[in-house]
């Protein structure tokens, strides 16, 4: 019976060692923190919207320039139609 409760110990400590190295003491403090916890989800928040929003700017402009390059190859039917959501746009803006 030693001989297992050896192995049963070893496979404890195994055990002990991987919580510990997965650090989740601190993940349980974080959340415990409930003023930490809401700051670092606002910045969060604020960092994800301001990402969108320049995100957004640029693929619109490259949207509109791309529209206007097809427009300036005057393909008939796609051409004229293009040519008035970018006027449209460019109306809006």
């Amino acid at each position: 019976m030693t001989e297992k409760n050896k192995e049963l110990e070893k496979r404890l400590e195994e055990l002990v060692d991987n919580i510990e190295k997965s650090k989740i003491h601190e993940y349980v403090d974080f959340v415990n923190n409930k003023k930490r916890l809401l700051y670092v989800n606002f910045l969060g928040g604020l960092a994800r919207g301001f990402g969108m929003a320049i995100g957004f700017t640029i693929l619109g402009a490259v949207a509109i320039y791309l529209l206007q390059k097809i427009i300036s190859w005057n393909i008939p039917l796609i051409g004229d139609f293009i040519a008035e959501i970018v006027r449209i746009v460019q109306k809006r803006l």
